[in-house]
């Protein structure tokens, strides 16, 4: 079994983060491990707070898991501040890490800013190099390159900037646009169409951890960054399909349908 680290916040009510990051981990056959960046407080209905875990104890938290086990991918998620990104870039390049999986985690869906506007410019100079995939969606997408995104041309371009930024696969979200979910995956060559039909359900917390976190797990197993792109693309879709109704707001996707209906489990 591979083991794939996350390195990310924590979401209290288990839909996003690190804990959306290990239920993929697990779901995909893989062995999840975890390192904190940030605790924060929120549920369905929103980001509340956030308390950042110090650059020291982070950067422990690395070395515990590099010292002791084999790391087969790494996925990083919420880094909200310039300290937190130079201390993982530094423990990236000291153990030279390989399947890196890079979600630029910026802004909750309820507004809440999860990253500082001044760690924007250290993500793209230390993080984005270091990228084996990154998977922004297209606000994240717009505050990385600089440029207005409206369709799927504008979403080439946008690829093509972060490519040069570094990263050497780029996956843009088509999530936000008002026609099917169409995503764009990006080698440096060629552009890549991964459609979906929309699914009409407010249920999508945590849908870009998740995604990200497949990412991960399908690098871990052996798989070339498109092929990962493309299967991750099919588990997140049948997840939302099967989303959660919890809470009073929006509900998290379920990661683990297709096992539990193999339990003969109701899930729905």
């Amino acid at each position: 079994m591979k083991h794939v680290l996350t390195i990310a916040g924590s979401d209290t009510c288990g839909g996003a983060g690190i804990q959306a990051d290990i239920k993929t981990f697990s779901a995909l056959g893989t062995y999840g491990m975890s390192v904190i960046t940030a605790v924060t407080v929120q549920n369905t209905q929103g980001v509340f707070d956030c308390q950042d875990i110090t650059p020291e104890i982070i950067k422990k938290q690395i070395d515990a898991i590099f010292t002791d086990i084999e790391v087969s991918a790494v996925k990083i998620g919420m880094v909200s501040k310039i300290e937190t990104i130079k201390a993982i870039a530094e423990k990236l390049k000291q153990y030279k890490v390989k399947n890196v999986v890079v979600d630029p985690v910026m802004i909750s869906k309820s507004g809440f800013d999860l990253m500082k506007s001044d760690a924007k410019q250290t993500l793209i100079e230390e993080l984005i190099p270091l990228a084996d995939i990154i998977t922004p969606n297209l606000p994240e997408a717009e505050v990385i390159t600089g440029i207005s995104i409206k369709n799927l041309n504008d979403m080439k371009k946008a690829a093509k900037i972060v490519y040069d930024m570094g990263a050497k696969n780029i996956l843009i979200k088509g999530g936000h646009l008002e026609s099917d979910a169409i995503d764009i995956f990006f080698d440096g060559k060629n552009y890549i169409y991964l459609e979906a039909k929309r699914i009409q359900t407010k249920n999508t917390h945590g849908t870009g951890c998740t995604l990200s976190s497949a990412i991960a797990a399908n690098l871990a197993k052996g798989n070339t960054a498109e092929q990962s792109a493309k299967n991750a693309k099919k588990y997140i879709v049948t997840a939302i399909e099967h989303s959660l109704d919890i809470g009073k707001g929006v509900g998290p996707t379920n990661h683990f349908y297709e096992l539990y209906q193999k339990a003969g489990m109701e899930v729905d």
